[in-house]
């Protein structure tokens, strides 16, 4: 996380949904993965990008490149600015080895993507 950006918490219930780093005359939305979600703009842009985006997509399954460069299906178990934990899909088996690995932050597309 870089020393200028701006926690942006929901006005509903004060949740962290993300970043604003100024950028010239504009902000970029940063997510909790610390993903830009937007090219510089207004400040009210970039809030209303972060309170739409939400939380659901952390949720979602996504993908972890291993080292071998195959891809695995994920479920993001943790996520604060010192790092990311992602579990290996296990689709709620109980029995299930529980498998996770720790991701730095801010994430890049070629190591955690969207399913």
């Amino acid at each position: 996380m870089e020393s200028d950006w701006i926690e942006h918490r929901r006005s509903d219930d004060r949740e962290l949904v993300g970043w604003m780093k100024p950028v010239g005359d504009g902000f970029v939305a940063i997510d909790l993965l610390g993903r830009r979600r937007t090219e510089p703009v207004d400040w009210m842009v970039a809030e209303e990008t972060l309170d739409e985006l939400g939380l659901a997509y952390l949720a979602d399954p996504h993908e972890l490149r291993l080292d071998d460069g195959s891809w695995l299906r994920v479920r993001i178990a943790e996520v604060s600015p010192s790092a990311i934990r992602v579990k290996k899909d296990d689709w709620g088996d109980m029995t299930a080895t529980q498998v996770y690995y720790s991701l730095p932050f801010p994430i890049t597309e070629d190591q955690l993507r969207p399913l």
